[in-house]
């Protein structure tokens, strides 16, 4: 079976404590493993969940090293490794000056035989070697801090070595494992099929969103299955020349078919293989035709496997899509809360982690990454621990002594500052930077944040109790209010506090005067939060966007437009197809121009009103702008709130504070009128009870002069 992802490279194998037993060997003893070759590696005890199986555990690159595959039999026996003194490696690949030292460093502990490929993590990436010779010889040799390394000049005949392994991929478990049964079984074992008299499956189409690890997939499954292995990129095999490009194309089936078994692996096949009725160049209709005719033609093609990679499934030719070319069709889907812990454990496996580093933590609020983005945040987090420590190290120095490199250590807070530089790759069109407004930055209002912490948050936090209990979480709320309540305010506090993805649907943005587009948009934005789930998409000033129908102009030319908005936005909502995982978040002013269709429980479950504050909440308000300004001792907080600010909004009562400091800074100035003089005297000013009084006049002579808000008030008394 495969490592668990943390033995990785660390030249360990796991038996269970009864095999163990049978074969007389304790933890930390060295373990022959041999199948079509041989190598050793240290024991070590299986979890208690894999005992009884009468399973061993290595990584890829032992497994390379025995000659067997997962699901193999291979043989065990225990072996006395003896300390080496010298060992000759020859380089696999080109690689950089490096010092022996290094090797022995990174290995010391690891028992070796001759024949044994190893490899080392070198700067992000690896160094690889194979050991042609050890001193003294022996069934097994141990390195230790004396051991001396030499390497000789590249070898071409020597083995390979995966490059990519089973254990690299994190979070595609069944995925893995449907791979795994249509591709290894047949090249490896094509007697199972004889026997139950089918023919093996051909072809596996991998879709899904880019940077799942579709391509991750197929290179693994390549090197683990020890098949000849050919990748076709689409624009490679165009030409401009008439039948050029279908010559390349059988030509790469004829070399799979000659060497065989072999895996011809496709990425991107929707640029070669595209809908033919809506292609409009000759060279790709002829293209297709050619690739449907070799993967399922008159002429058999043995022992050849097609897998192909594509996150726009449906712009293949409909053709290419049936039993017999691809048989089977893999959604690579984007990781959840497991998958993502997996995908983190397997890049940070060679970084130097601080102990405060919480993993699970990270997959938990790292919604909508792929592994892309995974692998993109631990690199990120890294460049985060360089830049802290970049002042204290010495870059005149040739190279860096041990004691300063061991600074490097990368801390709980570089993860949490690069999970706020990282966008989603299923975001980067629509997403919004999540804003920074906390609960506790708004006043009052605590019924209309506990119906929107119940809706949206408490689903997010704890999804078993709810599965548990059976309950539906809301699909809509619309908040709605008299104009600067805090609505807009109250959507930014649910992104930040539910720590959701955020997007906010500007709707000017997606009006367009050509049709069809406006709601390619809103499909668009509501596909894109299905993919980045858990997900709040906030439409604000939704009237303007889904106005009620049948008000268009005469003639039907105006209210047309918004009419098939609204009506794309209905089916989106509460369609035939399900939103997992995705809350719309509406707000508006003018309740009575929805569209009522969208008002009903199943679309916005929840209607709640977001009223103009009374005067407790007004005090808060205050409070919350108050905090931290020079206020003076005759200022009373509560009695500016229930004296003055009667009937203000919560915008309105927020500005008061802002006006108040504006007429301190008018009378200072005045006062002392140079930089100097100011900076000089800055301390003095203070925020008295006559700015508030003046500040709430200025406000309420501005507020007079509107006559449409007043009228909009009037529609809510």
């Amino acid at each position: 079976m495969e490592a668990y992802a943390r033995d990785v490279g660390k030249g360990i194998a796991r038996i269970d404590y009864d095999t163990m037993a049978s074969l007389g060997v304790a933890a930390g003893d060295v373990l022959e493993i041999k199948g079509s070759r041989r190598t050793v590696a240290k024991c070590l005890p299986l979890y208690p969940s894999d005992e009884g199986k009468n399973s061993i555990r290595i990584d890829g690159l032992m497994r390379n090293n025995a000659g067997v595959g997962i699901g193999d039999m291979a043989n065990a026996k225990k072996v006395k490794a003896v300390p080496a003194e010298k060992i000759l490696v020859s380089p696999l690949e080109a690689m950089p000056p490096i010092d022996e030292r290094y090797i022995s460093d990174s290995l010391e502990n690891t028992p070796l035989v001759k024949g044994d490929n190893i490899m080392l993590p070198y700067f992000g990436g690896r160094l690889t070697f194979q050991v042609v010779g050890v001193t003294p010889p022996a069934d097994a040799v141990l390195v230790t801090s004396k051991t001396l390394f030499t390497i000789t000049e590249k070898d071409a005949d020597l083995r390979g070595m995966p490059h990519v392994s089973y254990e690299d991929i994190g979070g595609l478990k069944d995925e893995l494992q449907k791979v795994r049964e249509m591709i290894e079984l047949p090249l490896r074992h094509p007697e199972i099929f004889e026997k139950l008299g089918i023919e093996a499956p051909k072809g596996v189409l991998l879709f899904g969103p880019p940077g799942t690890g579709k391509t991750l997939l197929a290179k693994a499954v390549a090197s683990e299955s020890n098949a000849h292995f050919i990748t076709i990129s689409g624009p490679e095999i165009m030409s401009k020349f008439y039948g050029e490009s279908e010559a390349r194309l059988r030509e790469i089936f004829k070399e799979a078919k000659d060497k065989a078994p072999s895996i011809i692996f496709i990425d991107e096949i929707d640029s070669i293989a595209p809908k033919r009725e809506e292609v409009t160049g000759e060279v790709e209709r002829r293209v297709v035709s050619q690739m449907l005719s070799l993967m399922d033609g008159l002429e058999g093609r043995g022992k050849v496997i097609v897998i192909a990679a594509t996150n726009r499934q449906n712009a293949l030719d409909p053709a290419l899509r049936r039993p017999g070319r691809f048989d089977r069709e893999i959604e690579i889907k984007v990781p959840d809360k497991h998958g993502r812990l997996e995908i983190l454990q397997i890049h940070s496996r060679n970084m130097p982690l601080d102990t405060d580093v919480d993993q699970p933590r990270i997959a938990a609020v790292s919604h909508g990454f792929v592994g892309a983005d995974l692998e993109y945040l631990c690199k990120e987090a890294a460049m985060k621990c360089l830049r802290r420590l970049l002042p204290e190290l010495n870059m005149e120095e040739d190279k860096l002594p041990p004691a300063t490199l061991d600074k490097l250590i990368i801390t709980q807070n570089d993860f949490d500052q690069a999970i706020r530089d990282v966008t989603p790759s299923a975001m980067r069109e629509v997403f919004l930077e999540s804003p920074d407004v906390k609960w506790q930055d708004i006043g009052g209002l605590d019924g209309v944040k506990r119906e929107l912490q119940e809706a949206v948050e408490w689903p997010l936090r704890y999804p078993d109790l709810y599965a548990k209990l059976g309950h539906k979480v809301p699909k809509g709320i619309l908040l709605h209010g008299p104009s600067g309540t805090g609505k807009t305010l109250l959507a930014k506090a649910v992104a930040t506090e539910s720590e959701a993805n955020f997007i906010s649907v500007k709707g000017p943005e997606l009006v367009s005067k050509w049709i069809g587009e406006s709601e390619r948009g809103i499909r668009e934005v509501f596909r894109r939060a299905r993919q980045a789930a858990p997900c709040v998409i906030f439409l604000d000033e939704i009237d303007s966007i889904a106005p009620t129908r049948g008000g268009g102009m005469e003639g039907g030319g105006g209210g047309s437009g918004t009419e098939r908005i609204v009506s794309q936005i209905l089916t989106e909502i509460d369609g035939i197809s399900e939103l997992h995982g995705v809350v719309v978040l509406g707000a508006t002013n003018r309740p009575d121009m929805v569209d009522p269709a969208l008002l009903r429980p199943g679309r916005f479950d929840r209607i709640i009103l977001v009223p103009n504050p009374d005067s407790k909440t007004r005090a808060k308000i205050l409070e919350i702008h108050a905090n931290g300004k020079p206020i003076g001792q005759d200022v009373n907080i509560q009695k500016i709130a229930e004296a003055m600010t009667e009937g203000f909004s919560g915008a309105d009562t927020a500005a008061v504070v802002n006006t108040a400091i504006s007429l301190v800074l008018h009378e200072y100035l005045a006062k002392y009128p140079t930089p100097e003089e100011a900076a000089k005297h800055a301390t003095e000013a203070h925020i008295m009870l006559r700015h508030f009084e003046q500040a709430v006049k200025k406000i309420k002579t501005q507020r007079d002069t509107k006559p449409r808000e007043a009228m909009a008030l009037s529609l809510y008394k």
